[in-house]
C-alpha cells in the first residue's frame, strides 16, 4: 500500500525512511551530507513532507547525476595528468 506524502506534515526519520524506501544508514548519510534538510528536536530529527517530496523529485536526481558526472570528468582529467 502506497502512502501519500503530505507536504506540510512532519515525519520522523523512520517514517521518512519507509516513505522513501531507504535504509537507516542511507537516511543518516543524506542528513549528514545535507542532501535532505532535517531539524533536530531533542535527540531525534524531524523532516518536513515537502523536503521528502523535493528529494524524490526527478529534477534533483538529474542535478545529482550531472554533479557526479562533472566530478568524474575532473578526476579522470587529473589522473590522466599523472
Amino acid at each position: 500500500m502506497t502512502k501519500e506524502i503530505i507536504s506540510n506534515a512532519v515525519y520522523t526519520t523512520k517514517e521518512a525512511e519507509e516513505l522513501m524506501k531507504i535504509s537507516t544508514s542511507t537516511m543518516k548519510r543524506l542528513i549528514k551530507k545535507g542532501l535532505i534538510r532535517a531539524n533536530k528536536v531533542g535527540k531525534q530529527y524531524r523532516i518536513m513532507g515537502l523536503e521528502i517530496l523535493r528529494v524524490l523529485s526527478p529534477e534533483l536526481e538529474k542535478k545529482a547525476v550531472d554533479s557526479y558526472l562533472d566530478l568524474k570528468d575532473k578526476v579522470v582529467k587529473n589522473i590522466d595528468k599523472w
